[in-house]
């Protein structure tokens, strides 16, 4: 098992790194959030777990050893696969999929795309009692904090990609108020394609009325 790896980031994309360890290009999958921390040339070290399967292996990364955990015991759920547990790693913070656990609330999971109520309830059934809130932590609930954390991430993507907190943040705001539904959704890769999307039709019409 590859628990971690460290070196320079050879590439960064949307969902994943290649990061260059002693020569070798090893291929991380990660959340938006934490590929928004990797800089391309930069040094970085991500906690792994490698899924082995007959014709694949394939590393995901995370930002801490508490996230990689819970992707762990996420795997466990029936019908939940690693790119499923990463989705929900996206929208949720950890602490807040512990609470939502907690407090057998199913509608927090439904943030997730991909995951319905059917999902939702087979979530917080089978992970009763293995995920627990972490004692005297001061977390908002999972739907507050969902609310919160799909800007955060977005944020992050588009600095790593090139743009300044700022002009994201207002991008963002723009774009999120000629398709609010998405806001309310919380995806995190559909807000960033609208927002890149929303960007470019925006610097068409500047060109549109400069000439």
């Amino acid at each position: 098992m590859i628990s971690f790896v460290r070196g320079p980031v050879a590439q960064l994309s949307l969902a994943q790194a290649v990061i260059d360890v002693n020569g070798v290009g090893m291929l991380v999958h990660a959340t938006p959030k934490t590929l928004g921390g990797l800089r391309v040339g930069e040094e970085s070290t991500l906690t792994t777990t490698m899924i082995v399967r007959e014709d694949s292996m394939t590393l995901y990364g995370f930002a801490d050893a508490d996230e990689r955990e819970v992707f762990d015991v996420l795997l466990s759920v029936s019908g939940i696969g690693p790119r499923l547990a990463l989705a929900v790693l996206a929208v949720l913070e950890p602490e807040s999929i512990r609470r939502a656990v907690a407090d057998a609330d199913g509608k927090a999971f439904t943030k997730v795309p991909g995951v319905g109520p059917k999902v939702a309830g087979r979530i917080v059934l089978e992970l009763k009692g293995k995920l627990v809130p972490t004692a005297g932590a001061g977390v908002p609930s999972a739907p507050a904090a969902t609310a919160m954390a799909w800007k955060d991430q977005v944020v992050a993507a588009m600095t790593s990609l090139g743009w300044n907190e700022k002009d994201a943040l207002k991008s963002i705001d723009a774009a999120m108020a000629a398709e609010p539904e998405l806001a309310d959704g919380g995806n995190v890769p559909a807000i960033l394609r609208a927002t890149l999307r929303w960007l470019g039709q925006d610097g068409a019409r500047q060109s549109s009325r400069v000439r």
